[in-house]
Formats: structure tokens, sequence, C-alpha cells
């Protein structure tokens, strides 16, 4: 999932799909990416020690808002009317805008934006089968863009894009965005998955001064919280994709790679020992109603927002909310919280030998031909449009070419050179890789399950059930 501001996207009966080249199970590729997950941790562990000056986006200037010289040339466009459609909301629709305003005035081109709402695939479906598809969409799920790639929905992309691709993306990033050697997708926006974001006065309040690092650290700490009089942990549950990160990051951390990318693919079962032992770990958590935020039936009414809008404002803030580094335009756009001060972060702890890394990201992708949507594509590829979109805060870019200063904030800067350090080596949402009609979809599959787990934690094996049963239909294979 996701992500970014959203409800993930829907779609059904596809196949499960072979995985990209950062997705390897070989016995080697799942050390060095073990490693390379555990740099990542380090250098995510440095963030809130060095990021205590908070946001400094203000001094930049003109750096990321079109101010500087371009490092890409894009057509004359004037009098062309384009669409670009996204789940984006909010904020996060807002800092969008400001990239859209930049091509448009580099282009003469008018862009015009569409939501998609919470089922990006059912809506873009309709769109394309009605004739009248946006010239370019952001697909928030790997599997989404291979099903519209198979259905000839997509278009590859023109030499301009894949020349910016190829200068300012690694392999694992590009990867991502293919399928059966032609090239679709640029990953303009990603997402690390793996963090904690927590309310400083809260801990202050609670006497906590240390950043729990492992899991029973972690449950200590809410403890802690708890007792001091703080609800202790925020969930979004009425969001179901929320959930599914929570289990991703445990069950990386402690089942490891090779077992996560079996899962993902599912060949292994969601009865598999693993999984087990996952569900219990999370029970540890969501089987205690007084460490989490209005108890396990207040957080299924929770919806992701509201998760951290309740961590960061109000008379009786939570401790902890966990999500990935799009927190930042929640905090930023809904509360008067400074980020790098009264909003600190830190990794996901460790459940096994390291701390988790799990990545999302939304890919553009042309849905009609022509000059305007390949000219988007390839704005969208370059460091200019990533140094704009980083400038606004919230968000991540895997573009490894851009000039990390722009980030609006130091905390979020971090975060970045971590997932770069990272180059190839990481786990992709597994959510994401599945179809949607269990990964991605509102009220069926395993958000549903995950939703049913937490209101009865205690059944662990019937929530192993109910996965496996769902997983199976969905995958075709059981």
């Amino acid at each position: 999932m996701r992500s970014t501001l959203r409800t993930r996207n829907a779609r059904t009966g596809h196949d499960a799909l072979p995985a990209p080249r950062s997705r390897s199970s070989s016995s080697s590729s799942s050390s060095s990416t073990t490693r390379a997950l555990a740099a990542l941790a380090a250098g995510l562990l440095a963030v809130s020690l060095s990021a205590c000056g908070g946001d400094d986006g203000g001094d930049d200037g003109d750096k990321g808002t079109g101010g500087g010289k371009p490092t890409v040339q894009l057509p004359k466009l004037d009098g062309q009317k384009l669409e670009v459609a996204a789940v984006f909301t909010g904020p996060e629709l807002d800092n969008f805008q400001k990239v859209l305003d930049e091509f448009e005035k580099r282009t003469g081109a008018t862009v015009s934006f569409v939501p998609t709402g919470n089922n990006t695939s059912t809506f873009l479906g309709t769109k394309i089968e009605g004739g009248k598809p946006p010239d370019v969409a952001f697909l928030p799920q790997v599997g989404v863009l291979h099903q519209f790639a198979e259905k000839g929905w997509i278009k590859p992309l023109g030499s301009e894009a894949l020349a910016q691709l190829d200068k300012n993306f690694s392999d694992g990033w590009k990867d991502l965005g293919a399928y059966e050697g032609k090239q679709y997708g640029v990953y303009a926006k990603a997402a690390n998955k793996s963090l904690v974001w927590y309310n400083s006065a809260a801990f202050e309040a609670a006497g906590v001064t240390e950043e729990p690092k492992t899991w029973d650290e972690f449950l200590r700490t809410a403890q802690t919280l708890s007792d001091a009089g703080s609800p202790a942990v925020s969930i979004g549950g009425a969001d179901g994709w929320t959930l599914t990160d929570w289990f991703e990051n445990v069950y990386l951390s402690q089942a490891g790679p090779e077992k996560y990318d079996q899962l993902a693919k599912h060949e292994i079962k969601w009865t598999d020992p693993s999984v087990k032992k996952a569900l219990t770990t999370l029970a540890d958590l969501w089987g205690k109603d007084e460490l989490i935020a209005g108890g396990a039936s207040g957080a299924l009414q929770t919806e992701y927002p509201k998760s951290i809008t309740q961590t960061f404002s109000g008379d009786t803030p939570a401790g902890m909310v966990f999500e990935g580094d799009f927190v930042a335009v929640t905090i930023n756009g809904d509360t008067d919280a400074k980020i790098g001060s009264d909003a600190k972060v830190f990794p996901f702890p460790a459940v096994g030998d390291a701390s988790p890394v799990v990545t999302g990201g939304d890919a553009a992708v042309a849905l009609k031909d022509g000059k305007g949507a390949q000219a988007l594509l390839t704005f969208l590829a370059s460091t200019d449009a990533a140094e704009i979109w980083a400038a606004q805060g919230g968000f991540l870019s895997p573009n490894k070419e851009m000039d990390q200063g722009t980030y609006k904030d130091d905390v979020t800067r971090e975060i970045a050179k971590a997932l770069l350090a990272a180059g190839d080596d990481f786990r992709f949402d597994m959510s994401d890789q599945a179809p949607a009609a269990f990964g991605g979809t509102q009220g069926v599959g395993e958000w549903k399950d995950l939703q049913d787990f937490l209101k009865n934690p205690d059944d662990v094996a019937g929530a192993q059930k109910k996965l496996e049963t769902d997983a199976a239909k969905a995958y075709g294979n059981g």
C-alpha cells in the first residue's frame, strides 16, 4: 500500500506475477538484502538525532520551485489539454499541483487533475473501456501496472522519458515499472513504510528517554505511555491497508526476506507457521486495548489521517503512530506540530535480527499516445520535478540524481538518503504485489481479514485459515 494518503486501488482476478530483480528470493540476494536493510535501519536511527533543526524548507529561495536552470528539455504544447489521474487528496494533491504548475509553465499545456477515488484500477478501467481515459495516471500497485500492460491499456515510455529514467533511477525501480521487457512506468513517488512517528512531548511526560529498537522495547514503551495517561499507539484500522503494513513489517523482520518473497507470490500458504508467529506477535499489541488509542474498536473506526492527527493534536494525544514517510504530509498540513521537534521518528522495531524496511510507490504511466503524455512522463522522471515535489514536504523520491538539499526538512532528507543507500536491495509492499481481490480492495481479502483479526486477536488459527482461503481464490493456485 499506499503508501500515500489513500486507501489502495482495486483489481480482480489476476494471477501472481514474476518478481522483479529487487525481489529476488535467492539466498545470495536475501543475504545482501538483510545487510542492506540493516544499513538502512541504522541510517534511519540517526534521523531523530540529526533532525532536531526541524523544518528548514523556508530558506531555500527558489530551490525546488522551478527557479533553477532546467535539466530536461520539454516540447512546446501550447493549446494542448491533458488530464492526469491519481488518488492524491488534500495537502498531497496541493503539493503535486506545484509540479503540474511548473510543467504547464514550461510547455504551455493545460493540465487538469482527475481524482480516482479509492479504487483507482476500477475507476481507470471504466474510463478506458468508455474511450475516455486520462492522458497519464498514477498506479499505486505493481500488479495493476502489470495487468494494465497485459491488457494493452498503457503505453510504453518514449525515448526521452526512457533517457531520464535510465539517468536518474536504479535498476530495481525501473524493474518495478516494466512488464515483459518493456518499460511502462516512472516511479516518481516512493514510500518508506517502516517508520514509527512519535509525539516527543508525550514521551517526555512519560519519562521515556530512549527510542525503542526492538519489539519488546516497543511494547514496554507503549505500556509506559499508557501508565502515564497517554493513549500509547494510534492505529488507523478503518483503512485495512494500514493493517497489512503492520503485518508486513513484523513478518519481514521476523521471517526474513526469503519467506517474505515466497508469501508475496503465494508460494507458501498463509497457514504456514511463519504467519502464525507473525500474527501472534501482532496480537501482543493488538490484543491489549489499553495500549491502543480507543481500543481495538476505536482503531477500527479510525481512518488513516485521523490516526496521525490524534497523535499530534488534541488534549490527550497518542504517543506513537506507525506508517510511512508520507505521514509528514498530514503532520504538516493538519496539525501544528513541527517535524524534528514535536514530531520525531524511529525505524520500525526489530522483531527478528534487524529492523525491516518495506517500500511502496506510485508509478506514472501513459494511457494515451501523444506528445503531451510522454512529455509529462519525461518531466516526472527528471530531477526537476523531483526537486519541486520534495520542496513541498511529505514526499520521497527514488530519483538518485536529485539534489537531496531540496527536501523540506532534515527528517525527510535523512529518510531519503537511507532509502537510496539500499540500492536495489529492498522489499516492495507485499499486498501491493498481490491480486487486488486479496491485497488491495476495501472490505474484502487481506484488508478485511486483518480488520477481523484486530477485532479478535486471540483467534490466530481462524485468521490464518481465512487469509489462506481468500489468497488461494485470488491467486488462483489454492
